[in-house]
């Protein structure tokens, strides 16, 4: 059975990624595999040569309570009675959230994430948060964001932002998939900025080529002007009362995302719609 992944630090935002992936896995007939990682506190007490601080006794004893605590909210979520319809397997995992993620994404050939944007306090931000950003950029699967409660599950109207790059052929795939499965339309969408504007016919031109290129049926053509592609792209979902945002990042990493950051992690984190994101190549 495929999985869909769903890190949680129990916090209400990540409880609402839950439900919102309960609801998926029934539709796609997917397994959840829900993940809480404790962080280690004594994980730096030692270095390689045995030199280092002396083992702090109330630092693990404070590890195995987090343990302990961590096991019990993870069996209450697993075996809640109005996840029954689900199959939900509990992953409790020590270290680093995020690479705690990555290896459930490889060992367990994971579909989807669905996971929060947000954390009010640094014990969600262990798992949302700027670890939502790691993974957006660095997934090798597609990441399914939900910044708040979504008025609906049901994704009838699919706002594809794209640039018609050839390297979303796998993601566009991936969008056709969803539109399959929903029943839904497609909005076609390219943001025209200050920076990056070209005339709406050139570019409603190449989306019609782009549409049919991949064989889409029931799209729209939409051509946006905003000051920025991340603004233009949460406007006009709103203006069509969108369900649900797609699109591909390049997850650039080091200096070039501190030079061109993200539109799609800037988008995943201010759109009160779900974001689907995947990782396409440079």
């Amino acid at each position: 059975m495929k999985k869909i992944l769903v890190p949680t630090d129990f916090s209400k935002d990540s409880i609402t990624a839950l439900e919102a992936a309960v609801d998926v896995a029934k539709r796609m007939n997917y397994e959840i595999v829900l993940l809480h990682v404790v962080e280690e506190a004594m994980a730096d007490s030692f270095s390689i040569s045995g030199q280092g601080h002396p083992v702090d006794f109330e630092e693990r004893r404070f590890t195995v309570e987090l343990l302990k605590r961590a096991r019990k909210q993870l069996e209450k979520l697993v075996l809640d009675p109005k996840y029954s319809n689900v199959k939900i397997t509990g992953e409790l995992r020590m270290g680093n959230p995020f690479h705690g993620m990555t290896t459930i994404i490889a060992s367990h050939k994971v579909e989807l994430v669905v996971m929060g944007t947000r954390g009010h306090t640094k014990i969600e931000e262990m798992v949302i948060g700027t670890n939502t950003e790691k993974v957006i950029r660095h997934s090798h699967c597609p990441i399914l964001t939900i910044n708040k409660k979504p008025a609906t599950m049901d994704f009838k109207n699919i706002v594809y932002a794209t640039n018609m790059s050839k390297d979303e052929e796998v993601f566009s795939r991936i969008v056709k998939k969803a539109q399959h499965e929903y029943n839904a339309t497609v909005h076609l969408l390219r943001v025209n900025t200050p920076g990056d504007f070209q005339r709406d016919r050139v570019v409603k031109e190449a989306l019609e080529k782009f549409a049919k290129k991949l064989q889409l049926k029931n799209y729209t053509i939409n051509v946006y002007n905003d000051i920025s592609t991340e603004e233009g792209i949460i406007y006009f979902a709103d203006t069509i009362g969108a369900d649900l945002i797609a699109m591909a990042t390049h997850g650039r990493t080091g200096f070039a995302h501190v030079l061109a950051g993200s539109v799609a992690e800037g988008v995943a984190g201010h759109s009160k719609r779900p974001v689907l994101t995947f990782v396409v190549k440079h």
